[in-house]
């Protein structure tokens, strides 16, 4: 079994605090007589082996105490030393293995949660519901003629409607609801505890709030709309296919004509 070096010193001080002790108990028996057989003549040569004895518990005792004031002492420091980064270094890889999962679930143009972080939520809220027996809702919208955007003004003032839509979604829906964007130009929120007539009420409210909304860039202003897909839980599908049904409405809605609501 290897110590660590400050192991190792710790147990040098100690052997030689015993080593000194023991000096001392030694001691304690030459000078435990009386003090006239102490004092005679023959009794002299105890008094000077008690001297040397004292004299040696002494360097016993200023070794330990210089060996640990110049040796362990600093071996401790370092070692606090050490921990205090250590400590520092994995509270900042924490703070980072925090910062990294937040962004590996966050829509970095948007701010919005993405589609991994809506894939686990929607399971969870379909858990969750089944066993208080409450409704779910799922809208898809995806904006039209988005492309032609992007084609026309450039990815930068698309990615200016993007923002703007985000931030609709956000001031329209509720703070339980979930908000993402799954890519490109789709978004979709769960609604957890909202019938189909609720559901589709919001959607509309959406709907019309995404078409009143005017985006700017310097000359240029941009009206856009979004068709929108809607479906209620039945409480037996899965999540992929419950998606798949709201996903079915959203090209419904499209093939529809756009800028509509899909149930």
């Amino acid at each position: 079994m290897r110590f660590h070096q400050s192991e190792s010193a710790f147990f040098v001080l100690i052997t030689v605090i015993l080593a000194a002790g023991a000096v001392i108990v030694h001691a304690y028996g030459v000078l435990h007589t009386s003090t006239e057989t102490l004092y005679q003549p023959e009794r002299m040569e105890g008094v000077a082996y008690l001297s040397k004895l004292l004299f040696a518990t002494g360097v016993l005792l200023a070794t330990a105490l210089f060996f640990g004031i110049f040796f362990i002492y600093p071996q401790i420091r370092t070692q606090v030393k050490e921990q205090g980064k250590l400590r520092a270094m994995t509270a900042s890889l924490s703070a980072r293995s925090v910062t990294l999962e937040q962004a590996a679930l966050t829509d970095a143009l948007t701010g919005m949660q993405n589609r991994r972080y809506f894939d686990d939520a929607l399971r969870e809220y379909l858990e969750e519901f089944r066993k208080i027996d409450k409704p779910v809702g799922l809208m898809i919208l995806d904006l039209d003629h988005f492309k032609q955007v992007n084609d026309t003004h450039g990815h930068d003032i698309g990615d200016d409607v993007l923002r703007a839509v985000a931030s609709c979604l956000k001031d329209m829906t509720r703070y339980h609801d979930v908000v993402a964007r799954l890519g490109g130009e789709e978004f979709a929120v769960v609604a957890p505890n909202m019938d189909a007539d609720m559901l589709t009420r919001l959607a509309e409210r959406i709907r019309k709030a995404i078409a009143a909304t005017t985006v700017f860039n310097g000359n240029i202003r941009l009206k856009i709309t979004t068709s929108v897909g809607l479906a209620v839980w039945d409480r037996k599908e899965t999540a992929e296919e419950f998606f798949r049904r709201a996903d079915k409405q959203l090209y419904e809605a499209k093939r529809q004509g756009r800028n509509r609501v899909s149930a």
